[in-house]
């Protein structure tokens, strides 16, 4: 069955290596919090705020070696009080888990963004 993990995180600067950093802590938070395998992968949707220009989060999977995955990066739209230089993801597994059991990540600023899911 087709599951969703939801995660967020946020960085000081728009600056390459740190949004490369922040999307890497967030990518490897879910994947070992749910014991995902690459193979268990079917997309990975990554969206940044418009302040964030330096580099696409996807680079930060590639490095990881998650090359055999779909992703896509997108921005999102400017919306007044928005969280600034915010990172998302949306990551579409393969598991027998009910959508109860799934272990999102909201990580570093983002974690205002959905508090119920904050461990």
């Amino acid at each position: 069955m087709v599951r969703a993990i939801r995660g967020a995180t946020t960085v000081e600067n728009n600056d390459r290596e740190e949004i490369i950093e922040a999307t890497k802590e967030m990518l490897e938070t879910i994947i070992s919090e749910n014991n995902i395998k690459t193979e268990d992968m079917v997309s990975v949707i990554f969206t940044v705020t418009p302040d964030l220009d330096k580099v696409f989060p996807a680079v930060a999977a590639r490095k990881m070696g998650i090359v055999d995955v779909p992703l896509l990066d997108m921005s999102e739209p400017e919306i007044d009080g928005a969280l600034k230089k915010c990172i998302r993801i949306l990551m579409h597994i393969n598991s027998d888990k009910q959508n109860k059991d799934m272990v999102h990540a909201y990580l570093r600023g983002a974690t205002v963004l959905r508090p119920d899911l904050v461990k």
